[in-house]
């Protein structure tokens, strides 16, 4: 089993940075992919990058550019530094792990609210 616990929403104004984490605890050599994924008010959950145990690397559209997602082996914790946010990047995000067998572990998501 693995837990995941995600910290860093809040509200910011447009332009504006917020970096997010999230730390995994329990069987954390079984995960081999990490990642952020978002979901807005009437739309469905995207993911937003995830990055592999061999550090590749996977952006959607809607971040390139502007979010970068990078870990912290030593805190077993993936970080996602998003920059010049705007208001359609308000959603909530969640944390995912993937695991070798096929699980897939999800963390309660945290807000992000982008409005002036």
């Amino acid at each position: 089993q693995v837990q995941l616990v995600e910290s860093g929403g809040g509200l910011v104004q447009p332009g504006g940075s917020l970096r997010l984490s999230c730390a995994a605890s329990g069987s954390i050599c079984t995960i081999y992919r990490m990642g952020w994924y978002r979901q807005a008010p009437g739309k469905e959950r995207e993911l937003v990058a995830s990055i592999t145990r061999s550090n590749s690397i996977n952006y959607a559209d809607s971040g390139k550019g502007r979010f970068t997602i990078s870990r912290d082996n030593a805190k077993n914790t993936v970080y996602l530094q998003m920059n010049s946010l705007k208001p359609d990047d308000t959603a909530v995000y969640s944390c995912n792990a993937d695991d070798w067998s096929g699980e897939h572990y999800w963390g309660k998501g945290t807000l992000v609210t982008v409005s002036s």
